[in-house]
């Protein structure tokens, strides 16, 4: 293969599995949280309108969606800690949403380096929202992050 052929290509065109499988975890959880139905009604009905994908894009997917619902209390009291001047309440419902299932990665998948976390999180917040939602969820996640790894560290002393 020729320097810069394929690969670099491929990842300029089309997101990676795990960036499909976030944001297919992103629109399960809005459309659940927007429709109020249960949670695996929900699931199903998105995955019968957009075809299976691949089976480890669909188990990613679904491990973010149940583990953001699963820990739903949690992640809001943590994401409004963190919100200074910001009541979750009126933040966008996507936003919120992709808050979630970012802090659901970053204090519940020690699997995933939480950089990586906050960098999808940020090109998804700007592809589903608004680009200025980049910024803001990078805020919040880093807020998350530091305070999380600040009271890991003191718990492991």
């Amino acid at each position: 293969m020729q320097p810069g052929s394929a690969p670099s290509a491929a990842r300029g065109q089309r997101p990676g599995r795990r960036r499909q499988a976030r944001e297919f975890a992103l629109q399960i959880l809005y459309q659940g949280r927007a429709g109020g139905g249960p949670l695996e009604a929900c699931i199903a009905s998105f995955w019968e309108s957009q075809g299976l994908p691949a089976p480890d894009i669909r188990a990613f997917a679904e491990e973010l969606v149940r583990g953001a619902d699963g820990h739903r209390t949690e992640l809001e009291e943590r994401i409004a800690a963190v919100s200074e001047h910001w009541d979750p309440e009126r933040m966008a419902s996507i936003d919120r949403a992709i808050l979630q299932l970012a802090a659901f990665e970053l204090l519940h998948r020690e699997d995933i380096p939480p950089k990586v976390s906050i960098n999808e999180y940020i090109e998804i917040a700007k592809k589903f929202s608004t680009e200025d939602s980049g910024a803001f969820v990078n805020g919040i996640l880093d807020r998350i992050w530091r305070e999380h790894a600040g009271t890991r560290g003191a718990g492991a002393g």
